[in-house]
């Protein structure tokens, strides 16, 4: 972990030395501004729209767990716009913007279920209020 820090900010730094380098310091401040405004707009916008379509599916009874998965990526997203600097002003977009939130949450969810089953291998199921290792099969399934 202390390496991927430690790559972060070495990223960030030769981000702002290379942005600075070519348009001055000014033109980098106010690009940085700039993101941050455009960000925070963005997160507003897209954190409202995902509260709407989370309480959508919460009325019609359906599971919501694309709508919560998008309203944590989309406050880490405005999260990482207001860390100043031109990766994690990129990253935040990445995460801010419809399609490629969209693959960053399948491939959450998809890691999240491989370590839920990796978690508990030993599943239980429960039949008539009645507790049943997997193993062990209830004679009604079997059929």
């Amino acid at each position: 972990m202390a390496v991927v820090l430690l790559l972060y900010l070495v990223a960030e730094v030769a981000a702002v030395w290379a942005v600075g380098s070519a348009v001055g310091i000014l033109g980098t401040l106010g690009l940085l501004l700039a993101g941050a405004v455009l960000g925070s707009w963005l997160a507003r916008r897209e954190g409202a729209r995902a509260a709407r379509a989370f309480m959508t599916t919460a009325r019609a009874g359906r599971p919501a767990h694309n709508e919560v998965t998008d309203g944590m990526l989309i406050a880490f997203g405005g999260l990482l716009i207001m860390v100043p600097g031109f990766v994690s002003d990129l990253a935040g977009l990445f995460l801010l913007f419809p399609p490629t939130r969209a693959l960053v949450r399948r491939a959450w969810l998809r890691r999240a279920e491989r370590r839920m089953a990796a978690a508990n291998p030993n599943r239980v199921i429960v039949v008539d209020s009645e507790i049943v290792p997997d193993d062990q099969r209830h004679p009604i399934i079997e059929g």
